[in-house]
């Protein structure tokens, strides 16, 4: 079902508190299309390392740029981006 994240849902990722990235990455997680294939999570000494493309969708890319307009999630979880939406985070 290719499914677009609303506004609100937009909205709530670049508002979304500093003491809760890992309940982000869940929020995120349910309104991600084609997690089976793009979305991996691994666990590190001290973090969450997760490893997610957006496959080209759009509304992926949308939820994107909503966690760059969160600042502090993109200051202290960003770690790399690839061209072709290929994006790693390290949530604590």
């Amino acid at each position: 079902m290719n499914r677009y994240p609303t506004e609100q849902e937009l909205e709530k990722i670049e508002k979304w508190p500093h003491n809760d990235f890992r309940g982000l990455m869940d929020f995120i997680y349910d309104i991600w299309e084609f997690a089976d294939w793009g979305w991996s999570e691994k666990k590190l000494k001290d973090a969450i390392k997760y490893d997610i493309s957006t496959v080209g969708w759009s509304g992926n890319e949308d939820i994107i740029r909503a966690l760059e307009k969160n600042p502090l999630f993109w200051t202290m979880c960003w770690v790399q981006s690839r061209r072709g939406g290929h994006y790693i985070f390290h949530v604590r």
